[in-house]
């Protein structure tokens, strides 16, 4: 009997023994994953910390939207809460792109023109033929209609769009979300060098407004939204990222400057529309695609908008200083046939009669080596100094002229005539 009894509790002992250890592994495992997981977290944040040292990605700058996506078509919703927020890392949750565009879209237009155009019929043409028969066998005026993008930006009714899309237009028409007929516009002012334009339509109750904001610190890889209507389809929408910044283009006669690139959609009848950043706010304005490669469109920067804003609608115009001369970089070809005495610099081939130059001197074959007291190497370098000046400030110039002799001036900076380019 008492053997019997000796071994069924030697039984049990082994029994709950097996229990013990099993459930002491799973809590060892538990417990060792934790402090790996653990070790995990805290060396992928000091990673984090020291490739990118000083970043607070609590900061508001990085929460996914922002204040001003509180607006009359969405009453009472908060884009700051905190389920909005951590919603993905960093800055883009699942509604981000669709809360901008609910925000903005209504503030983006469709403009229409409508552009005469003379016939292509050579004999009635022809200054003789209409001397006698006039325009009685032309009865209709021919003309073209064209399309592009805006956006407004004032509750007067102001609008920005590029010069390209309204140049030579006898009419424009705004077509507006949400107003089912067109809206006459007319030009307040327009560059053809910045390729710019704003419009003016007669106020109306509850305008819709975008806000400009600061190219300058959009970097490359941030997301950015355009909105358009490419090929007239309105409110078109797409997404992608600043691909680079700085970009010289030249398209037929004109150049451009310091444009942001990007790889979001940009098709004919986006220019003029708006490229946003995540928190809803013009960062640039769609003006041009490279239609020999695909996911390259360029944006005028706001920064450059901005500069040039005040005088476009005061004005009607960009008021530019002015110098007046025609200028070419100093090249090893250059130097060799003129025998120059400095291999850089920007030579003069033209000076315009009665400009601040032709009062001060300079002549065709000087040379212009320093602008200010810094030294001068192209001739992009002389016209950047001079655009950064204002109309009637003092110029100090360094050239050398046609005879190798070194000669300082002093030039005061007039306005450009507006016929001149």
């Amino acid at each position: 009997m008492f053997k019997s009894t000796s071994k069924e509790e030697s039984k049990k002992n082994r029994k709950y023994t097996a229990v013990f250890v099993s459930f002491l592994s799973i809590f060892l495992m538990i417990m060792i994953s934790c402090i790996y997981y653990m070790i995990s977290c805290i060396y992928s944040e000091i990673a984090w910390n020291n490739t990118n040292p000083g970043k607070d990605y609590n900061h508001p700058a990085y929460i996914n939207t922002c204040n001003c996506y509180k607006n009359n078509t969405n009453p009472g919703k908060d884009y700051n809460t905190q389920q909005q927020s951590n919603s993905y890392f960093p800055g883009i949750g699942p509604n981000t792109i669709a809360d901008i565009v609910e925000y903005a879209s209504p503030a983006v237009v469709k403009i229409e023109t409508v552009v005469p155009t003379r016939s292509d019929n050579l004999i009635l043409n022809d200054p003789f033929f209409r001397y006698f028969f006039g325009d009685q066998l032309d009865p209709f005026p021919q003309q073209r209609t064209g399309l592009g993008s805006g956006f407004i930006i004032s509750e007067e009714g102001y609008i920005l769009t590029n010069e390209h899309v309204i140049d030579d237009a006898s009419e424009i028409y705004v077509y507006i979300k949400g107003r089912k007929q067109p809206v006459p516009a007319k030009v307040v002012g327009a560059d053809f060098d910045l390729d710019l334009a704003v419009l003016k339509i007669d106020p109306l109750p509850n305008l819709p407004t975008l806000k400009l904001g600061n190219s300058e610190n959009i970097r490359v890889g941030e997301w950015v939204i355009a909105i358009g209507s490419p090929y007239g389809l309105e409110a078109t929408v797409t997404v992608g990222v600043i691909s680079a910044k700085e970009r010289p283009v030249r398209v037929q006669d004109r150049k451009y400057e310091h444009l942001l690139q990007t790889d979001a959609s940009i098709n004919p009848g986006n220019s003029g529309g708006p490229l946003l950043n995540l928190r809803g706010e013009v960062i640039g304005i769609n003006t041009a695609v490279n239609i020999q490669a695909q996911g390259i469109g360029f944006a005028i920067p706001s920064s450059t908008v901005k500069a040039v804003l005040d005088q476009l609608i005061e004005k009607g115009r960009v008021i530019r200083p002015w110098l007046g001369v025609y200028i070419q970089t100093v090249t090893p070809r250059i130097v060799s046939y003129f025998d120059l005495k400095y291999d850089y610099g920007a030579m003069v081939v033209e000076v315009h009669k009665g400009s601040p130059a032709y009062k001060a001197g300079i002549k065709p074959g000087d040379v212009i080596i320093g602008l200010d007291g810094v030294k001068v190497t192209t001739a992009d370098e002389v016209i950047d100094i001079v655009r950064s000046k204002k109309v009637g400030e003092v110029l100090k110039i360094k050239l050398v002229d046609s005879k190798g002799k070194e000669r300082e001036m002093s030039v005061v900076l007039t306005e450009r005539p507006a016929d001149i380019e």
